[in-house]
């Protein structure tokens, strides 16, 4: 929910896991939310970074590994078509 000014205000906004689209509950203590930065030419951070959500279950999976190395290359070819 929004205020006039267009802030959020719920007290929980739920996430999604990157991987497989799930929403994650609140009670998913196993879920983890992790931020890999982006680095220029020289491999200096230059400010940005992309988000991604990953749920217990994934995470269970043990699939790890599998699921950052795709984030990581569509990060990848994003970033070098901007």
């Amino acid at each position: 929910m929004q205020n006039e000014v267009g802030d959020m205000v719920d007290l929980y906004v739920p996430r999604k896991c990157s991987a497989t689209n799930r929403i994650i509950t609140a009670k998913d203590h196993a879920s983890v939310q992790i931020n890999i930065g982006h680095v220029d030419e020289n491999g200096l951070y230059d400010g940005r970074f992309t988000t991604f959500a990953l749920s217990g279950f994934v995470r269970a999976q043990e699939e790890m590994e599998q699921v950052f190395d795709i984030f990581y290359w569509c990060c990848v070819l994003a970033y070098v078509k901007t």
